[in-house]
């Protein structure tokens, strides 16, 4: 079974990286493949780190999964053509197709979640709607083949998702033990239904200065 991870400048590491620590599990025998337009290293959304793509596009026509990882710039994705193009081209053949966090706004501009509910970060589901999908709140969202997950950490819960539904629940929880993902978070702070007022609010307004900032 072929993965293929998308990567692009302007990618959110976590998104990508999370869901690659599950899939890449030994005892599943995946292969994960990093893949871009050009193969090479690609900078994370603020620039300090770097993934490297060891395949392209061209070199990946059909993976069995296809995944797709947010940014803080969606336009990264949703703004080339090319990308978009191959998204909508695979999503033909994978018997899965999934996103992390703003990774379903290129899902979305690929045509794949037209009538389909979707979750995406949650400063980004009203978007969802300009292209015909349907934003829901849950964390992990099934519709068919498609899985997409909300915001970054919620990768990591779609990938052990997909390989219970893939290998079975003993798989998931072994791959989930031995990567002990096991969340007990200093704060309840994680959703903006649990998040005070205040702090959603400060979350907001950083949103709102980044998106001003000149994209990837």
């Amino acid at each position: 079974m072929q993965v293929a991870i998308l990567l692009y400048d302007g990618v959110t590491a976590l998104d990508a990286i999370g869901p690659y620590e599950v899939l890449q599990s030994p005892g599943l025998g995946i292969d994960v493949r990093f893949v871009a337009r050009e193969k090479g290293l690609k900078r994370t959304d603020f620039g300090r780190l770097g993934l490297m793509a060891d395949y392209t596009l061209e070199e990946t026509p059909r993976p069995d999964i296809l995944l797709v990882p947010g940014t803080a710039y969606p336009q990264a994705v949703m703004g080339d053509p090319l990308v978009l193009e191959w998204i909508a081209q695979v999503h033909k053949t994978t018997k899965w197709t999934t996103s992390v966090c703003t990774g379903a706004l290129g899902l979305a501009a690929a045509g794949v979640l037209q009538g389909l509910k979707a979750t995406t970060h949650w400063l980004a589901l009203d978007v969802l709607k300009q292209f015909g999908a349907i934003p829901t709140k849950e964390r992990v969202v099934r519709q068919g083949k498609v899985f997409t997950a909300a915001g970054v950490s919620s990768g990591i819960d779609m990938a052990l998702t997909l390989v219970a539904e893939e290998f079975g629940a003993a798989a998931a929880q072994t791959t989930q033990l031995l990567i002990e993902y096991d969340p007990q978070p200093p704060f309840d702070a994680g959703s903006p239904d649990k998040a005070p007022p205040l702090i959603v609010s400060a979350a907001r307004e950083e949103f709102r200065k980044l998106s001003q900032k000149p994209g990837v």
